[in-house]
């Protein structure tokens, strides 16, 4: 996060505050995960940083949602299985699949292994703009739908839908802003998110609104011990 690509970016701040647009792209001509997935060596590093950034939060959320009641857990954009490993830890009766792009599997198997769960996981190398892996009892978006655009949400969250059987449960993994001017982690990450790849965080009720024009229903906002919230939702 102190590379020159990312310092670049938050350089041209004023351009995406004007624009709504991302720096990123202004400054390095590509969009963020395009960049990553042309530079393997610089997405690993990335993928090891959010390991680091976001480490509280996997065992967080593990131990704030019971996860024994499901067979199979389906960490869409679960990148090395950073959460996969650690829910699967906890619990031993569910088993995971790991779905993401092929050049961010490459580090998971290295992880899964020191975790102890490779032998539950599948990897699935796909892209969730596109399809996403069916037949799953609870689905996981932990740092995901902060990323993208309202419509490329949309287009994640229906291939979820299209993929969920009608029981299944879905959970997003975010950072929940409280409204007001109540301080929190997730209001500076949201500058993140619009200066880099072009997404931002949401409150509570924006959930609620995203998730219903998905065709989803939000149950519930689970509070962890960590900076992140549970969403929880079900096909409408």
């Amino acid at each position: 996060m102190a590379g020159p690509w990312a310092y670049g970016a938050f350089g041209e701040l004023e351009y995406s505050l004007r624009t709504g647009r991302t720096a990123f792209e202004k400054v390095m001509g590509m969009p963020l995960f395009d960049y990553l997935a042309a530079h393997p060596d610089e997405a690993a590093q990335f993928s090891e940083a959010m390991v680091g950034i976001h480490g509280p939060e996997p065992p967080a959320v593990a131990e704030a949602y019971d996860f024994s009641s499901h067979g199979t857990v389906v960490d869409v954009g679960g990148a090395t299985g950073n959460m996969l490993a650690a829910i699967l830890s906890k619990y031993p009766q569910p088993r995971g699949v790991l779905f993401d792009r092929s050049h961010v599997l490459l580090e998971a198997p290295a992880l899964l292994g020191a975790r102890g769960v490779a032998d539950r996981v599948r990897l699935e190398e796909g892209n969730f703009f596109e399809r996403v892996p069916g037949g799953g009892d609870l689905y996981i978006l932990s740092h995901i739908i902060h990323d993208w655009t309202e419509a490329q949400c949309l287009t994640i969250l229906g291939n979820c839908r299209a993929a969920m059987p009608p029981a299944a449960t879905l959970l997003i993994v975010e950072f929940v802003l409280p409204e007001g001017d109540t301080p929190h982690l997730g209001k500076l990450t949201d500058m993140v998110m619009l200066t880099m790849p072009g997404g931002e965080e949401r409150t509570a009720v924006e959930y609620e609104t995203l998730l219903s024009a998905a065709g989803f229903r939000m149950n519930r906002v689970i509070p962890t011990a960590s900076n992140v919230s549970i969403v929880e939702a079900h096909v409408a």
